[in-house]
């Protein structure tokens, strides 16, 4: 009935409190004051999303102390897995295929010219916190090498106040192939197959398909059986992304995890009919998967096509 619509309308706004005004580093990048607002509602338990604080370990450990359950990887994991020098070397001794380059953080023109040469160019000149095509250069030899690797800096520098780098080799001509994985707290892990974000601009992707038409279902059975290896090494909970390079010649190389859910989750859960969030607050509430890896069947073709804003 209309009065009972309008007492439900009621109920979700009384449930509703402001966080801050527009501006985001006022709202939804204020810790303190989602929590505020989390303890004033009574809430036991909080999704970050995909953007924002969603990959932030000091919110994580902030939820922790406020007894709030973060619905996401521990903090530690977030902060492991978030710097992208770290996390290489994470993966190297857990024996998951990288790309070659750096072992250590990087952070003088000297240090990477080092590498750079150990490596063969062309190499990608990276920062450690980066992100989103944010303090990156390719270098195609020692003559453009300092230029680039400064201003790669100076962009980390500015947008993440981090100046550690690392250098790896530029796989040409590339795909990006990335595996959804999930993880309980019991050390069950699964993947729920690929997604093809081979399309992009400015680093940032276009298309989204699901299942990628590169790969073979042996190579899909290795990528995935490495993608959960990586999750497994650190004690990855909750949802999460592995992505991986694959080159001309159909090798792969751990590139980097997202530890959260991504935009672009729908089309996994279109093949595969399985809810991720809700997979996600059950996982965050304690319980097991309901799901084992011989269980997960990819059905169909699913595809996402991103419109990005940019002044031309």
């Amino acid at each position: 009935s209309t009065q009972s619509r309008s007492s439900a309308a009621s109920d979700v706004y009384k449930r509703q409190i402001c966080i801050g005004p527009a501006p985001s580093a006022e709202s939804y990048l204020n810790m303190e004051q989602i929590l505020t607002a989390c303890v004033a509602m009574k809430a036991d338990a909080i999704h970050p999303g995909f953007g924002f604080l969603s990959e932030n370990a000091r919110f994580a450990e902030l939820c922790e102390k406020c007894h709030i359950r973060f619905i996401g990887p521990p903090a530690e994991v977030i902060h492991r897995m978030g710097n992208k020098s770290e996390a290489r070397k994470t993966m190297m001794e857990a024996g998951v295929p990288v790309i070659p380059g750096s072992k250590e953080p990087v952070f003088t023109v000297e240090e990477g010219l080092k590498t750079a040469r150990e490596v063969g160019f062309p190499v990608m000149i990276k920062a450690s916190s980066g992100g989103g095509g944010k303090g990156m250069r390719v270098s195609y030899g020692e003559d453009d090498f300092a230029s680039n690797f400064q201003n790669a800096q100076m962009e980390s520098v500015k947008g993440f106040s981090d100046d550690t780098m690392y250098i790896e080799r530029f796989v040409e001509r590339p795909r990006h192939i990335e595996f959804q994985i999930l993880a309980d707290s019991f050390g069950n892990v699964v993947h729920l197959g690929e997604r093809d974000c081979s399309i992009q601009r400015r680093h940032q992707k276009l298309l989204e398909e699901a299942p990628s038409a590169a790969i073979s279902e042996e190579l899909r059975e290795r990528m995935g059986q490495a993608a959960v290896k990586a999750a497994r090494s650190v004690h990855y909970e909750n949802a999460g992304t592995i992505e991986f390079l694959l080159d001309k010649n159909k090798e792969f190389y751990f590139m980097e995890m997202n530890t959260r859910i991504q935009v672009e989750h729908p089309v996994t859960e279109e093949i595969t009919g399985f809810d991720l969030v809700e997979l996600q607050f059950n996982i965050a509430a304690g319980r097991k998967l309901p799901l084992r890896q011989s269980q997960i069947r990819l059905t169909g073709w699913s595809i996402e096509c991103r419109i990005n804003a940019e002044d031309v």
